[in-house]
């Protein structure tokens, strides 16, 4: 039997709804099936539904869209139970900047800045429907949404938004690297434990 994934993460990034598709010939019920499944996985991996579907679907080339949270805890200490899934930054960011720069990523955009230097695709472009921070306390939430997504894509472009609430670049400087893009002209890219891929879209 061959599972196939909706797509995969980076080592270290984090999935709150992963989907997975396989073919299997049993007379068991979905949910009697997704609890002999849990039996045997690690405590880290929970299945949370089982569905039956149509003979022509497949996690990853059915998928529509796929929506990512990347979490930065913005203070002095970090809570011990937050330190394995948020980026902890210890300097105050000026979350204006960083928002500021997110509208210039949404639309079909040229990605080739942010994508990892050793990845090799088709096409750069990626089409991105929502893009936008939010804070909560001291966490500030980078929120995306789109139809597809380059490798270390979305932590790259945390990474130079963080240096735009550093002040070390401006926010326009987002909309440059899309129109000319070179990936040794953005920042540097964020850590994988802060990223989490949240729902898949059908």
């Amino acid at each position: 039997m061959t599972v196939h994934g909706a797509g995969r993460t980076d080592s270290g990034v984090h999935a709150l709804e992963q989907v997975a598709s396989a073919r299997i010939d049993s007379p068991i019920e979905d949910w009697r099936l997704a609890r002999a499944l849990n039996a045997h996985l690690p405590d880290t991996i929970r299945v949370l539904s089982v569905e039956t579907v149509a003979d022509d679907f497949h996690a990853r080339f059915s998928a529509t869209g796929k929506s990512y949270e990347y979490r930065i805890w913005n203070a002095r200490v970090v809570p011990p139970f937050l330190r394995l899934y948020t980026w902890h930054v210890i300097e105050k960011l000026n979350l204006d900047a960083m928002s500021a720069a997110a509208p210039a990523i949404v639309g079909a955009r040229d990605f080739a800045a942010f994508r990892s230097a050793r990845s090799i695709n088709h096409t750069t472009v990626r089409s991105i429907t929502h893009a936008a921070w939010r804070r909560e306390g001291d966490l500030l939430v980078f929120e995306i949404a789109g139809a597809g997504f380059l490798r270390y894509m979305v932590r790259s472009l945390v990474g130079t938004m963080v240096e735009m609430g550093r002040g070390q670049r401006p926010a326009s400087d987002m909309a440059d690297l899309l129109a000319k893009p070179d990936r040794s002209a953005a920042g540097r890219t964020a850590p994988p434990h802060g990223l989490f891929l949240v729902t898949v879209s059908y």
